[in-house]
């Protein structure tokens, strides 16, 4: 908690005027000889001064914790947040409490908080609501005590902080699956499952349950304790969703509708292919100054990740290449939102895709979002290295984009 600095700080308007107001009183009536408007101003002057010595400086105890419902908003659903106070010190004051809020989440909510007892709790309740995607703070909140005649105020900073994430929007991309690679390692573990059986591909601990025909004698017989065939365990198809998050390469400032549009567009990638049975990996710049670009991402994290990122001045496509590169090798599915921006970033882009890989990119042209044209066809780099794309601009649906990219992948590995 913090406190208002200085005495006069702690005067309200009123409170500054009755003693601006008195002073000048004290001095005219001093001057003058007029004794009875001294007196008066002397009155002015005391009330205030008064007041704020008189005013309890006891600085409450209290624990503030918030519940959001539901726990993850998208951008125009209006979410609950509830607010506990709890007073662990003696009897309170009465408070006005205010909420901080990002503008974007709407006005700040202002309430009454009564007297609470020692161990008494009071619940506030309030709504938001934000069009775009992000992640908001909420806190802290401020609390303001007013005498009785309005002269003087204390202001206390409850710092509790709660985060709000706001998910990007996601769309459908219809019922179609996504054909995996025929090479590499993705694409070899169903050609052996096909002609092994999936049987002979693992072996487990037996579970109670489990039925006896399925006993693994020669292992059983190895390992001293009764092992089993694993069944049904899916063939892992692994795609790579790459995010271009260079600031300089999306057109505009503040909440650029080039860079909102790739970030919608690959959440309803990764919605849809995690669906599809795809182990997913997300490269972002955050992701790899934390390194979890080399771990595969489940879909609530994923979507998360995708809430909290923005446009970096620092970034760049080509450490983000290099990230992919490792994937590249093994029959993945590259899927790549980028800003047709920089002829040689975009060169080092489209050298990682390998014999075996098949690699999708919605190419943002930065003339149709407001930006500076381009003299080359943005989709030219990367469609020359083997990469099925297509060009989008704001008005391009996300839907009709995917359906272009993977008719045109279908189409090229037929």
């Amino acid at each position: 908690m913090t406190h208002a600095t200085g005495p006069w700080g702690a005067l309200t308007t009123r409170g500054k005027v009755f003693l601006v107001l008195g002073l000048l009183m004290v001095g005219a009536g001093t001057v003058l000889g007029y004794e009875d408007v001294t007196r008066i101003g002397l009155a002015l002057v005391a009330l205030p001064v008064l007041v704020l010595v008189l005013m309890p400086r006891r600085t409450p105890r209290m624990t503030v914790t918030r519940e959001v419902e539901p726990p993850r908003l998208v951008p125009e659903e209006r979410g609950e947040v509830e607010v506990r106070f709890r007073n662990l010190g003696p009897r309170s004051a009465v408070y006005l409490a205010e909420e901080h809020l990002d503008y974007q989440l709407g006005d700040r909510p202002r309430y009454i908080l009564p007297r609470m007892s020692t161990g008494e709790e009071r619940r506030l309740r309030y709504t938001v609501r934000s069009r775009h995607r992000g992640a908001y703070a909420l806190g802290p909140i401020v609390l303001r005590q007013r005498d009785p005649f309005g002269l003087t105020f204390r202001t206390l900073q409850l710092s509790s902080r709660t985060e709000l994430l706001v998910l990007p929007r996601v769309v459908g991309l219809g019922e179609d699956r996504m054909r995996g690679s025929s090479r590499g390692s993705e694409g070899e573990q169903p050609q052996m499952i096909a002609l092994h059986g999936e049987d002979d591909v693992s072996i487990r601990t037996y579970r109670d349950g489990d039925e006896l025909r399925r006993v693994h004698w020669p292992a059983t017989a190895h390992r001293g304790e009764l092992m089993v065939r694993q069944e049904d365990r899916p063939a892992r198809r692994r795609a790579v969703l790459l995010l271009d998050s260079r600031a300089q390469a999306h057109p505009g400032s503040g909440m650029r509708p080039s860079y909102e549009w790739s970030v919608s567009a690959l959440a309803s990638v990764a919605r849809h292919l995690v669906a599809d049975g795809f182990v997913v990996h997300l490269l972002t710049d955050v992701a790899l100054r934390d390194g979890s670009a080399q771990h595969p991402v489940e879909l609530g994290p994923a979507m998360d990740a995708l809430a909290r990122v923005q446009p970096e001045p620092d970034a760049r496509l080509d450490r983000l290449s290099a990230a992919a590169s490792s994937f590249s090798s093994g029959g993945v599915l590259l899927v790549a939102a980028v800003v047709a921006h920089d002829d040689r970033e975009l060169r080092t882009l489209a050298s990682i895709r390998q014999p075996g890989s098949r690699a999708l990119a919605f190419v943002l042209d930065p003339a149709r979002f407001g930006g500076p044209s381009t003299e080359d066809a943005p989709t030219g780099v990367l469609g020359e290295a083997g990469w099925r794309t297509v060009t989008v601009g704001p008005h391009t649906g996300i839907p009709e984009a995917w359906t272009s990219l993977r008719a045109a992948a279908v189409g090229r590995s037929a």
